[in-house]
């Protein structure tokens, strides 16, 4: 795999948790809920949550030109280098608690992906 293909799952990976950011950013945010079907569709219409939709769709197509070029086996373990990026992000952006077991789990799932991708 290039460096080039490597580029472009990390850019997939972040456009991922960054959408993923924006839902909940805009599920705290909001004022509705899922108390019933108008609340629901509200929320949906909040310009976090569509920006977010979007930011998936992007992901998706480029996902999508991604996998015509590299095999699944190396592109989709390193796609979940997006756990990790949660966790931090989750913890510098919404101040949700990091402990030992999620330090520990990140660096296992970054030694997974590093075994992954050097053999790859």
């Amino acid at each position: 795999m290039s460096p080039f293909h490597f580029i472009l799952i990390l850019c997939n990976t972040l456009i991922l948790v960054c959408g993923q950011f924006l839902w909940k950013y805009g599920m705290q945010r909001s004022p509705f809920g899922f108390q019933s079907l108008k609340s629901a569709a509200q929320l949906f219409l909040s310009p976090y949550v569509l920006s977010g939709l979007a930011m998936y769709g992007a992901a998706t197509v480029l996902w999508l030109f991604i996998l015509s070029r590299v095999p699944l086996s190396l592109a989709y373990p390193i796609q979940s280098l997006a756990y990790i990026i949660a966790v931090i992000g989750a913890y510098y952006i919404f101040n949700e608690p990091l402990n030992a077991a999620k330090i520990v789990g990140c660096v296992l799932i970054l030694a997974g992906v590093s075994l992954i991708g050097w053999k790859g």
